[in-house]
């Protein structure tokens, strides 16, 4: 190994996730039930009550993944064919595919150059007759700008969809995020602030949407029903019991693992303080950032190369991270760019239910926030296992590329 490199903790691995003795007792006790579908066994159900307290809701839905998470949430609100949703241009693939599987129209609003956040501004200048629902990405931990975007999505009429997957426990005005709209999706996926490897948790305040969704995570079948059936067309999301019994533990030391997450970027904040070439992460007014990963910044105007070649010098040095967090916006992806979906069909972009309708397009000139944004992100690994030694050690990694600047060694 390169003794000049640095040996952080990482989230990939037990090195840099709080997993141990607890799992395993769950997960004994899964075992020794023998029930490891979720349909009749006791985690699963035991998790989704535990998770809804946690967050004071009432129901609670747990699925197979992130990405599932958003797509029940989606089919709860049963689009039709070519109905707009409204979602961020900073995003993972997996929260617009859920749109489009639904059948429904990824309609992309800019953000925050910031904060990565979109905007209620933003989603205002994209509302239409089409508009069925608003998503909201509260991106890498911090909170989006709720208030006013509560305020329109009433005065049209519009639920909101809250994607946490990068959230968990972030507030808002003292408000729990995933509470604030009329659903919240999680994530349990392997970075996450809380994992099983994949999964994923739907909240809801609203009893008839609780029952729609479990319904989809489950073919639409009606487990308990006098006279069940397959309602409608839905999909197979469950959790497995060995899933649910890892996540039962990891909610358990959920609040332990943010607050060293925050404790940590509060003493890197410290660190670079003096760093003139980045700054760090930006917190929204009256909320707390729960810190997935942190993403700096770039000063362009202190940056004599692009975000890339300064990310290289972070990872050979040992900090891996990652430039501009997505490479492009999502609508520049092929699958949005060339409508590539199911068979040659561009569906929902074309067909019969589009008659009449102007085309959707999305033009580069809407997203001057978006193109800033990705254009100045630096997102540094980040997780509960960091010590003062590694946070100094990428702190001295960022001085040491400033350094490299100034002499035009970089």
């Amino acid at each position: 190994m390169d003794p000049t490199k640095l040996s952080l903790p990482s989230d990939a691995n037990a090195s840099g996730r709080d997993l141990g003795d607890e799992e395993l007792e769950m997960l004994r006790e899964v075992i020794r039930s023998g029930h490891l579908s979720s349909t009749n066994g006791a985690a699963v159900p035991a998790l989704e009550k535990e998770f809804a307290a946690h967050h004071g809701v009432p129901h609670a839905v747990a699925v197979s993944s992130g990405s599932g998470a958003v797509q029940t949430a989606v089919a709860c609100l049963d689009p039709s064919p070519g109905d707009e949703i409204i979602t961020t241009s900073i995003t993972d693939m997996g929260a617009i595919a859920a749109i489009l599987y639904q059948g429904a129209i990824p309609i992309f609003a800019d953000v925050d150059p910031r904060t990565c956040n979109v905007t209620c501004d933003a989603i205002e200048r994209r509302l239409s007759k089409h508009t069925r629902a608003i998503v909201v990405t509260h991106l890498f931990g911090n909170p989006c700008d709720m208030d006013p975007i509560v305020e329109l999505a009433k005065r049209h009429g519009l639920p909101i969809i809250e994607d946490c997957a990068q959230a968990f426990l972030s507030t808002y005005k003292g408000r729990l995020v995933g509470t604030l709209g009329d659903i919240g999706c999680f994530s349990f996926q392997q970075g996450k602030h809380m994992t099983s490897g994949e999964g994923g948790m739907v909240l809801t305040r609203d009893k008839d949407l609780a029952r729609r969704a479990f319904l989809f995570v489950n073919k639409a079948w009606g487990y308990g029903d006098a006279t069940p059936d397959h309602y409608f067309l839905a999909p197979n999301f469950r959790l497995t019991e060995l899933q649910g019994a890892v996540l039962r533990a990891q909610l358990r030391k959920l609040e332990s693992v943010v607050a060293r997450r925050r404790a940590s970027a509060r003493k890197m904040d410290e660190l670079l303080r003096d760093l003139t070439v980045a700054e760090p992460p930006s917190t929204t007014p009256n909320g707390t950032h729960v810190y997935w990963k942190y993403c700096l910044r770039m000063n362009p105007e202190r940056l004599s190369v692009d975000v890339q070649a300064f990310g290289n010098f972070l990872k050979a040095r040992g900090v891996f991270c990652v430039p501009r967090y997505i490479q492009k916006p999502a609508f520049e992806c092929q699958v949005i760019r060339d409508r590539v979906t199911f068979g040659k069909s561009r569906w929902p972009w074309e067909g019969a239910h589009m008659a009449g309708r102007d085309p959707v397009e999305y033009r580069r000139d809407d997203y001057p926030g978006t193109y800033e944004a990705l254009a100045r992100a630096m997102v540094l690994p980040w997780n509960e296992r960091y010590e003062d030694e590694h946070l100094s050690g990428i702190a001295a990694v960022l001085h040491d590329a400033e350094k490299a600047l100034r002499k035009g060694a970089l």
